[in-house]
């Protein structure tokens, strides 16, 4: 196995059984797709060797190595130069599960993400400033062979509240930035603002005023409803008690 070259084979079964049993031995089901120097290629299935692809990946660049792709199997091989678009990994293993391939033309533009790297000590940190990084990578376009291994960007000089935009970043000759300019990439925040985050949170999360507690009416003074029925267990009020049961009827009259 040797860096930049992989050789995969086509697939021809399909479905969950078949992806299990490529799992067992160590390959994965993929798909390569995209063009080369001859145009566009159809989407072609394939199975991909995951400790070949781990050897033919380039230690600095990773994903972004341009691969010589052999794919055997079919009719005839297919001899494309290919890039790593996407790969899925199973959550409790972490072990790659699918693999895109992206066949490409090495004189045309692709797009391709780059890591960000940070360096330095922001000044506002002095005064109790937090540095928070808000993209870890940057979409960009060129050709495959320059495509940047990552981007620096120096912190040193960020006062609490400055930022530096996607605008800022120096980008080597051939490259051109994908993601939006104007996003912020990181900046240095006041500790405070998490402080006034959590509390607006909870302010709207628990916007609403709780119930009052069972009897916060009764000792507030508060008189009952007309008509309301006593508590079960509830004792009657003495003077009601006290009061005739016909009180609300005429009394019958005497005779003269």
């Amino acid at each position: 196995m040797e860096v930049g070259k992989l050789t995969v084979t086509l697939r021809t079964n399909s479905g969950k059984g078949a992806a299990t049993k490529l799992r067992a031995t160590g390959k994965v089901p993929g798909i390569c797709y995209g063009a080369s120097p001859d145009g566009r290629i159809e989407p072609l299935p394939i199975i991909v060797d995951v400790k070949a692809l781990r050897a033919a990946l380039d230690p600095v660049r990773k994903a972004n190595t341009v691969l010589d792709l052999t794919i055997e199997g079919g009719t005839k091989t297919h001899k494309l130069h290919a890039l790593v678009k996407d790969y899925q990994i199973e959550t409790l293993r972490r072990e790659i599960t699918h693999v895109d391939l992206l066949a490409i033309d090495p004189n045309k533009e692709v797009v391709a993400d780059v890591p960000l790297e940070f360096t330095g000590k922001p000044a506002g940190t002095i005064d109790g400033g937090q540095l928070r990084i808000i993209l870890r990578q940057l979409a960009v376009k060129s050709k495959p062979s320059d495509i940047p291994v990552k981007l620096t960007i120096d912190v040193t000089s960020l006062g609490i509240g400055d930022v530096i935009h996607v605008s800022a970043i120096e980008l080597p000759a051939g490259v051109l930035s994908v993601t939006n300019r104007d996003l912020a990439v990181v900046t240095c925040a006041k500790p405070e603002d998490d402080v006034v985050e959590v509390v607006a949170e909870a302010a709207t999360v628990g916007g609403a005023a709780p119930a009052a507690a069972p009897g916060a009416a009764a000792a507030a003074g508060a008189k009952p409803a007309a008509g309301a029925k006593p508590a079960a267990g509830a004792k009657p009020d003495a003077k009601a008690a006290a009061a005739p049961a016909g009180k609300a009827a005429a009394a019958p009259a005497k005779k003269k």
